[in-house]
């Protein structure tokens, strides 16, 4: 079963600041003036639907967005956000089981691989995969090891209180870059934060 984060909705947003500071943000919001006018944007696991809000200040309207975020309590939030002009269509379920379109410009997984195993990533990955368009972009921001000793003990913490809390399955952060070689993918940008443990990379995807 996918990490559900209705248990933690009220104060997942108050957790992450007190932790990361703006890190989390600022990494997620770095790689949005990469999505195009007008574009059909994918977002997978989007949480409290903050990110719905800076997009919405960089693209006022003319975007077609699609919400898929499994967590009842996180899409409840999420419906209350300021989109503007933008349309935005919310899908209350796990992207597996997510009856959406495909042919997207843009997909965004804030977050999202670090709640799956090794085991099922490959599965997932191919799913959201084949929902983007060839040429469309990809951004994808997540948690990383660098060999620095405070990151794998914030990491293990951080999995345990969400797998005693939500359900998170994985203990270790699962080879999303391995996907996204195999699947060909182009690296267009990317940058670090908090001192390397969080990478933001937009990828493109081969025609």
């Amino acid at each position: 079963m996918p990490a559900n984060y209705d248990n933690s909705a009220s104060f997942y947003d108050r957790l992450s600041r007190l932790v990361y500071g703006k890190a989390l943000i600022n990494a997620q919001v770095y790689s949005l003036p990469y999505i195009p006018q007008n574009s059909g944007i994918l977002i997978v696991g989007g949480g409290t639907g903050w990110l719905l809000e800076e997009i919405t200040r960089l693209y006022p309207s003319g975007l077609n967005i699609t919400y898929v975020e499994i967590s009842a309590n996180m899409m409840a939030l999420s419906r209350k956000r300021n989109t503007g002009g933008n349309k935005v269509t919310y899908i209350h379920s796990a992207i597996e089981k997510a009856a959406v379109r495909q042919g997207f410009d843009v997909v965004i997984t804030p977050f999202l691989f670090d709640n799956f195993t090794e085991a099922n990533l490959p599965t997932l990955f191919g799913h959201i995969h084949q929902c983007l368009k060839p040429g469309g972009l990809w951004l994808n921001t997540d948690f990383r090891l660098t060999g620095k000793w405070w990151q794998y003990v914030l990491l293990k913490s951080m999995l345990l209180f969400f797998k005693v809390l939500c359900g998170v399955e994985s203990w270790r952060l699962p080879d999303v870059e391995k996907q996204f070689a195999l699947h060909k993918y182009q690296i267009l940008e990317e940058k670090s934060f908090f001192g390397d443990f969080v990478m933001s990379k937009v990828y493109k995807k081969p025609f």
